[in-house]
């Protein structure tokens, strides 16, 4: 579908034009009137000769004039009709805020929406909805949208995408919010969400692609989107939904589109390097901190300027908390600082300026280029809280430094940080905003999205693999479970190393097997009905001799036939005795909608207890893998922590990039691979895997 045939219309066509407040059709006429051009549209109603002063046509037939987009706000009845009416006038677009489609839950409402996307499919129109806001087109001024919001000037560089109507419209009247686009997507039935945020990232209109997503249906088109704006540079700011169980139940049920798995959306963001908020107040200032800053910095390093040192203590705390870069200032900037400042301030970074200079705009905007004059500083984060009604003047004379410092150009990027949240004085706030200065939420807030905004000024598409194992079969699938044996042979094959091992089918051979193998050695049942080994009693350990080997191996069999008499056994494996190691694990999850994820944590208490893992999507390089293994709280533990012994990293990384090769080489019959534990060894002397399972797809 060509997006643009429904976002960049000529000539637009509104059916069921009303007067009636709190109508579909009476708030887009309201919308359409107050913001676009009169001669750009036309109001269609059988039962009326005009609607607010315009003439009205009795049906879309009955236009002058051929038109590119259809609004629909009459009931679902009659939407296909319409449809049909409106391509023979040359529609290509259309959108239908009707409800009572898939988003219903019953087969009738299924059974509605596929005709509806096959006649759209048939005559080649770019369908928005059906269940939606509709959208608006600041960039060009088109204005089909359901929601009556304050008449003001809303154009900027933010483009949104929501598959919720009212959260567009709560975006919308913050006075923070700028757009270039809003689009209201509902079901997507026929244009996807993923093809809006496609179109946004193209759109030389749009600086930052902002997202409220409950779900992804057509993930191909989601990841090349990620990866286009990846390479360009171009922010996209993503509030997913679906974390909680009772969160991914609810969404399903809303929009009828899958959520998957939120891990998994952590991990894809993070190798495409898409920032994810927590809620809408975040998306807002992280969109407009992206779209307000004139020029992103190329490092995070952050001074921070204050009036008070309560102020300046707060910002340092709650920074250092968030993992805030605050670089400590070279001696030529104290030297600046010192002079400028009071004889009782001691200059530091956060700095306390004392309210002195904010009374002087020539002082102020010294101070202020002296800090942006450091080579270690980045950016400036301004500390004020602007009120709505200004009773102390410092704010007047803090706005004229910050528009002297930018008007003499190279300046740094600068936020402000109030300390408490207010209503804001709207004028300082435009100007502000006009010199590149965009006002963020309180301290807490600040800090969490100035975190995610260094985040993503250090993200490097060239250091990651911007491709996906999206899966390529999606035929419905049965598993099965292999044995520990089949497995180990499928991963020794892909250059895993797995230990010596064989399978003894009586006591007998399990005795010349010990033999050949060598003492001590393990013994564990070779059964893919028996996946969980341990709980059956299928394991033993730290064989030593013959009379081991039998008892071991009368013990084995004797509790796997009580814990499951129906099991087929193969026989006894023989495997080295591994020497101990730190365990972990690695394991991948074959995503149905993503392909494989590679999981790595530490093993034991860490995996079972603290959940200390790592997830990243495959592909992924020797870069990625180890990105994979230090973002583990436990990684200190391999590095030598507190005189232990350093552990041999690179054949970890190795391992996990073997794996990750491996997934997607098998990608549509691998479903898990489960490899734990991994032993670890010191530097240079390896890994050794000690036990895997594979589920495959039939």
């Amino acid at each position: 579908m060509n997006v643009s045939n429904l976002l960049k219309p000529k000539k637009i066509a509104l059916v069921g034009a009303s007067e009636r407040e709190g109508s579909f059709g009476g708030d887009t006429c309201k919308n359409i009137m107050d913001f676009s051009d009169s001669s750009k549209y036309y109001f269609v109603n059988p039962k009326r000769e005009e609607v607010f002063g315009q003439k009205c046509y009795k049906s879309v037939g009955d236009i002058p004039d051929n038109i590119d987009m259809v609004i629909i706000c009459t009931p679902q009845s009659t939407v296909l009709d319409i449809l049909q009416q409106s391509y023979e006038k040359g529609c290509k677009g259309a959108v239908v805020y009707a409800s009572g489609y898939s988003e219903t839950g019953t087969e009738e409402g299924r059974e509605e929406e596929r005709k509806l996307i096959d006649l759209c499919k048939e005559l080649g129109i770019a369908l928005l909805g059906p269940n939606c806001g509709g959208f608006i087109n600041y960039i060009d001024d088109v204005y089909s949208f359901a929601f009556v919001a304050e008449k003001r000037d809303r154009k900027g560089t933010v483009g949104l995408v929501s598959q919720s109507g009212q959260l567009a419209l709560s975006l919308m009247d913050n006075p923070k919010g700028k757009f270039s686009y809003v689009i209201s997507s509902g079901n997507s039935s026929v244009v996807k969400v993923e093809e809006y945020l496609d179109y946004l990232v193209d759109d030389e209109d749009t600086k930052v692609v902002a997202a409220y997503l409950e779900g992804v249906s057509k993930p191909e088109i989601f990841v090349n989107a990620l990866k286009k704006a990846a390479l360009k540079r171009k922010p996209i700011v993503i509030l997913k939904t679906g974390r909680s169980e009772k969160g991914s139940a609810i969404s399903a049920s809303h929009t009828g589109s899958l959520s998957g798995s939120d891990k998994t959306y952590d991990a894809l963001f993070k190798k495409f390097g898409v920032i994810r908020v927590n809620d809408m107040e975040e998306l807002l200032s992280m969109t407009h901190l992206l779209s307000t800053i004139k020029e992103y910095p190329k490092n995070a390093r952050f001074a921070a300027m204050n009036l008070s040192g309560g102020e300046t203590i707060i910002t340092a705390d709650i920074g250092s908390l968030k993992g805030i870069n605050y670089p400590d200032f070279t001696d030529n900037t104290m030297k600046k600082l010192t002079e400028m400042l009071p004889s009782y301030a001691t200059p530091n970074n956060p700095l306390d300026m004392t309210a002195s200079l904010s009374y002087d705009s020539e002082k102020y905007a010294g101070a202020l280029r002296a800090v942006m004059d450091d080579p270690n500083i980045d950016m400036v984060l301004i500390g004020y809280t602007l009120l709505l009604n200004i009773a102390d003047p410092c704010i007047y004379y803090m706005t004229e430094g910050i528009e002297k410092v930018v008007k003499e150009g190279n300046t740094k990027p600068m936020v402000m940080i109030p300390y408490v949240e207010n209503t804001r004085n709207p004028e300082y706030a435009e100007r502000l905003e006009k010199a590149g200065v965009s006002i963020l939420p309180p301290v807490v807030y600040a800090m969490e999205i100035l975190k995610k905004f260094s985040e993503f000024i250090e993200y490097n598409p060239d250091e990651h693999t911007l491709d996906i194992g999206l899966p390529t079969d999606d035929k419905k699938e049965t598993r099965r479970f292999l044995s520990e044996h089949e497995s180990k042979i499928m991963l020794g094959n892909a250059g895993i190393p797995v230990p010596k091992e064989d399978i003894a089918k009586d006591k007998e051979e399990a005795l010349g097997m010990a033999g050949k193998i060598g003492y001590p050695l393990v013994m564990k049942i070779e059964s893919a009905d028996i996946p969980h080994k341990s709980d059956a009693g299928g394991v033993k350990l730290n064989i030593n001799s013959e009379k081991d080997v039998k008892k071991a191996y009368d013990e084995i069999m004797d509790s796997v036939t009580k814990y499951n008499s129906t099991a087929k056994i193969n026989g006894i494996l023989m495997q080295e005795m591994l020497p101990k190691g730190t365990e972990l694990i690695i394991g991948v999850n074959n995503d149905p909608l993503y392909g494989p994820m590679i999981l790595c944590g530490l093993g034991g208490v860490f995996v079972e207890i603290f959940k200390d893992v790592s997830l990243y999507p495959a592909p992924l390089n020797h870069k990625e893998a180890l990105e994979m293994v230090k973002s583990l709280k436990g990684y200190p533990l391999l590095t030598g922590y507190r005189g232990g012994n350093e552990l041999d990293v690179e054949a970890l990384v190795d391992l996990i990039v073997k794996v990750s090769n491996f997934a997607i080489e098998n990608k549509n019959t691998v479903a898990e691979i489960d490899i734990n534990p991994v032993f670890l060894y010191e530097k240079g002397e390896g890994l050794s895997v000690a036990d895997s399972l594979i589920i495959v797809k039939e």
